[in-house]
């Protein structure tokens, strides 16, 4: 009943709220970083989300595009602008995603939407982690985020998804906003984020 009733309902009414209350923010990042990106204040990326649907995720853009024939790796935090490394740090960058909450396309709280690429990469047990929305935060962000493993990452999905609750989606909400305050777990090393997931 909650999963299928009241938690889209929630979504979208504190999507909605949220997004009113925020918005002298989100304007003040879209012209700061149009000035600083070539008028390119967004990034848009195709994403997983319920049963494999394929929607588009969006998100402010901090880092700068790769030239082309360049070796650099695409996780190298050296790409990131310097109002993107501000925007990066209170996680600020996420904010876009209630867009995708107030469409239907995320939830509030749920496993985090990876890269369309690793859907053939999942295992049974591990692809239980799109039998529900991804999320804005999850039960990994909070327990790690990116300071742990891939398989450590996708076990706290999956349990995520086996014990799916109201009072699970608020201890989540209530121990990120402790998360984005300390600024903890957001990056696995001094240069990099998470690495690419190859498989099991």
């Amino acid at each position: 009943m909650y999963n299928h009733l009241f938690k889209p309902l929630i979504d979208f009414v504190l999507s909605l709220v949220l997004i009113l209350l925020v918005s002298p923010l989100l304007a003040v990042i879209i012209i700061v970083l149009t000035l600083t990106n070539k008028g390119t204040p967004f990034f848009l990326q195709p994403r997983p989300g319920k049963n494999g649907r394929i929607f588009k995720i969006i998100k402010f853009k901090t880092m700068r595009d790769l030239d082309p024939g360049s070796t650099m790796d695409v996780h190298n935090l050296n790409r990131v602008t310097k109002a993107g490394h501000l925007i990066r740090k209170y996680s600020l960058d996420e904010l876009l995603q209630l867009v995708n909450v107030l469409k239907g396309d995320m939830s509030l709280v749920g496993p985090r939407p990876l890269l369309v690429e690793y859907l053939p990469l999942y295992n049974e047990v591990q692809g239980k982690r799109h039998l529900v929305r991804p999320g804005i935060t999850g039960w990994a962000q909070v327990n790690g985020r990116n300071s742990i493993s891939w398989t450590q990452k996708f076990e706290l999905d999956v349990w995520y998804v086996d014990h799916l609750s109201f009072s699970l989606d608020l201890k989540i909400l209530y121990l990120t906003l402790i998360k984005v305050v300390k600024k903890k777990d957001i990056n696995q090393g001094i240069d990099k984020t998470m690495p690419v997931w190859e498989g099991n």
